[in-house]
């Protein structure tokens, strides 16, 4: 069982930063090496927004966060961050760290392992 600790939201204005981190523990952490930041908004489903494969570094983006949010990780530290830049309105919801072993862009359900999520909110 792997456990998932995000942290750093927040409330932040328009055009504001925070940097979210994801941290795994647990027997089998080591195993998974695609993590993922998921975001729910008021009233809507989970989308993923940003992914990361550990072995080779690589990542990838929502259109929506492209060019303003960065996903990081150190998998000796078994840690993600999401760095978030230039934040919009409609950048609120919880966000939520998952991982697997399946590739980037994989359906919510083909991940089995989430943590609890952090709100972030952006308003004036």
């Amino acid at each position: 069982q792997v456990e998932l600790v995000e942290s750093g939201g927040g409330s932040v204005q328009p055009g504001g930063s925070l940097r979210l981190s994801c941290a795994a523990s647990g027997k089998g952490a080591l195993d998974y090496y695609t993590f993922a930041w998921f975001r729910q908004a008021p009233g809507r489903g989970r989308e993923q927004i940003a992914c990361i494969r550990q072995n080779s570094g690589r990542t990838s983006y929502a259109d929506s966060v492209e060019g303003r949010f960065t996903m990081s990780g150190d998998s000796s530290k078994n840690m993600v961050w999401l760095q978030m830049n230039d934040l919009k309105p409609e950048d609120t919801g919880v966000y939520y760290c998952a991982t697997d072993m399946g590739p980037c862009w994989a359906s919510e359900s083909d991940f089995s392992n989430w943590g609890q999520g952090t709100q972030v909110t952006v308003s004036s």
